[in-house]
């Protein structure tokens, strides 16, 4: 269903951006997406968070940065019912916690994490803030991919520290990774491709629904993104895109076939 108001643990349940520039990527994402910005809260409550919503619904966060080494990028963040038990698998399995878990208001409790071949990724656990209210749809999140050099060590980790397990899938002429939640795929893994300069770390993509993804390229390019992969059609998924935006944050767009 695309209209959400929760999440199973261990499924990627929020995005967010952090960027240098709020107003920049408010107006940039808005014009991509016709996605509005609307402050969370106060900024001495939030430091200047805001939600992302398509047609009312929060699909997204966007943040500035809150230090001169945080890297701008978009950040995919797993449900979990505990997210101070799970800092402590993290830690046990390979992991570090970038930070002690840290109440968000009455929002949330949160943490987030770096993993050698699984990336940083952050955990969520849900006050009044579920996480994305709206999937699956133009102009909202639609799957979630680890980039890893290190597929199998990364699949070990994920299924020990959320419960995943892998099974493989027939995308175009390749097999891929699928994470899975009980019988349902939450995420993907893959291997850097080509265009990806060898020695990256393992990153997290995002990637968003559109109606269009060669308009879209088209007017990501025209407002200063810059086109990573150009629009492609893949057996078995559909047409995608690889963008950045004009501050350097990677992401995403598909059309399911």
């Amino acid at each position: 269903m695309p209209e959400r108001d929760g999440y199973a643990p261990g499924t990627p349940s929020w995005v967010d951006l952090a960027t240098p520039d709020v107003d920049g990527a408010a107006d940039f994402y808005g014009a991509l997406f016709g996605w509005s910005a609307d402050p969370a809260g106060s900024i001495e409550q939030t430091g200047g968070y805001r939600f992302f919503r398509s047609g009312g619904h929060k699909v997204a966060g966007l943040s500035p940065l809150m230090d001169e080494q945080q890297p701008v990028m978009w950040s995919t963040y797993f449900d979990t019912d505990d997210v101070d038990a799970l800092a402590a698998r993290v830690t046990e399995f390979g992991g570090t916690s970038l930070f002690e878990p840290m109440d968000v208001m009455d929002s949330g409790r949160m943490g987030f994490f770096v993993h050698p071949a699984a990336g940083a990724f952050g955990g969520w656990q849900a006050g009044t803030h579920k996480g994305a209210e709206l999937v699956n749809e133009p102009g909202s999140l639609i799957w979630n991919t680890l980039v890893t050099p290190e597929v199998d060590a990364a699949s070990d980790f994920l299924r020990v520290v959320f419960g995943l397990r892998t099974e493989h899938q027939r995308i175009g002429p390749r097999d891929f990774p699928l994470l899975m939640l009980g019988d349902h795929g939450v995420a993907g893994l893959m291997p850097p491709p080509p265009e990806i300069p060898p020695g990256t770390p393992a990153f997290w993509l995002v990637s968003f629904a559109v109606t269009d993804v060669d308009a879209t390229v088209a007017l990501a390019a025209e407002r200063g993104g810059a086109v990573l992969s150009e629009p492609a059609d893949v057996e078995g998924l559909g047409r995608l895109a690889n963008l950045s935006d004009p501050w350097g944050a990677a992401f995403s767009v598909i059309v399911l076939a």
